[in-house]
């Protein structure tokens, strides 16, 4: 993970659609995507996302400044949550 990068967006619409498809009932809000950088540059991102239609945000993160000492290892890992949702998208299809 780095700095914003312009095709973040267009991966965002891909996981924003296919949980609208596979994930969203009657009556929900409309699925919100967040992408976290180390570093966004704020122009690049205001031109990227101009024309998007869907709810996407972007914002920076200092996890290891923010988040106290004793959460630090009880948090899932990428690998972890990437495992979750591929099974959540199995059980669905």
């Amino acid at each position: 993970m780095g700095d914003f990068k312009p095709e973040y967006a267009g991966e965002m619409q891909f996981y924003l659609a296919a949980a609208d498809d596979l994930l969203r009932k009657t009556g929900d809000a409309a699925t919100v995507g967040i992408i976290l950088c180390r570093g966004k540059n704020r122009v690049l991102v205001e031109y990227t996302l101009r024309d998007t239609t869907r709810p996407i945000g972007v914002s920076e993160y200092r996890l290891g400044e923010a988040l106290p000492e004793a959460l630090r290892g009880s948090l899932p890992t990428i690998e972890e949550l990437e495992a979750g949702l591929s099974r959540l998208i199995e059980d669905n299809e």
